[in-house]
């Protein structure tokens, strides 16, 4: 494993990349509502990738037709944007995004409701993006990666979610999926030790029911196997000499 130890540099690209991102994703919010198709919401998505100078890198990426991932209710991720998939009162959606600048990376999900939604759904939202700041605790200089992945499976664990197995968090800089890998829930071995100047894509994925996933027959979109929602949550964060640095969420 060679995990990439970023420069002063890098980093200053890579804090103007999540912080473009975050822009992206604030912006794009303000489209959700009942109606709007998840190709629509691609479409201005990537318009406001470009109009920013940076390219989407989920574009093409492994054949991934789309610049966004827009996941809905069941849809784990990687659901692929469609004109036949309208957005309803009451769905959770999932935008899982990321972009290029100068060379750099970066990536980050977030879950938001629709309207009036149940209150079981509303606390996955809340307690999908809580597993992040509870690794986020974790992601200093020093610590382990298992660390992470620890605090963010026992928090879910507290509610008896299902936590996705078969898809992790990674490392990120200039390529969009670099080494680490970094699981959701606890390791045998405490993995590699956190360095000033890791960049990791942390990204707890958090079922309402089980943990088992399948994919669909376009070979990208993820679903929960017993039909349950999911929620998603990431950003792109920075090992630093003291607390970690989230590059995608600065407000």
């Amino acid at each position: 494993m060679s995990v990439s130890i970023k420069s002063e540099h890098e980093i200053e690209l890579m804090r103007e990349a999540g912080h473009l991102l975050e822009k992206v994703h604030d912006d794009l919010a303000t489209y959700i509502r009942p109606g709007i198709s998840t190709k629509e919401l691609d479409r201005i998505g990537e318009e406001m990738i470009r109009s920013l100078g940076c390219i989407p890198n989920f574009l093409n990426y492994q054949g991934f037709p789309g610049s966004f991932c827009i996941s809905l209710n069941d849809e784990v991720v990687h659901g692929i944007p469609s004109e036949k998939k309208i957005i309803q009162e009451g769905d959770l959606v999932k935008i899982d995004a990321g972009l290029i600048y100068k060379g750099y990376h970066s990536d980050a999900a977030r879950t938001y409701a629709v309207g009036e939604v149940a209150p079981e759904a509303k606390q996955l939202m809340d307690v999908t993006k809580q597993c992040f700041f509870e690794g986020l605790k974790y992601a200093k200089a020093g610590n382990h990666l298992n660390d992470i992945s620890k605090a963010i499976g026992a928090y879910a664990a507290k509610y008896r979610y299902g936590i996705v197995r078969d898809l992790v968090g990674h490392g990120i800089g200039t390529h969009l999926h670099e080494d680490p890998q970094i699981p959701n829930f606890p390791q045998k071995r405490r993995g590699i030790k956190l360095m000033p100047g890791m960049t990791l894509a942390v990204e707890p994925m958090i079922n309402l029911g089980r943990a088992d996933v399948a994919w669909e027959d376009d070979d990208w979109t993820v679903v929960t196997m017993d039909g349950s929602l999911s929620a998603h949550y990431e950003n792109t964060i920075l090992i630093t000499d003291g607390e970690p640095e989230i590059l995608t969420l600065t407000k």
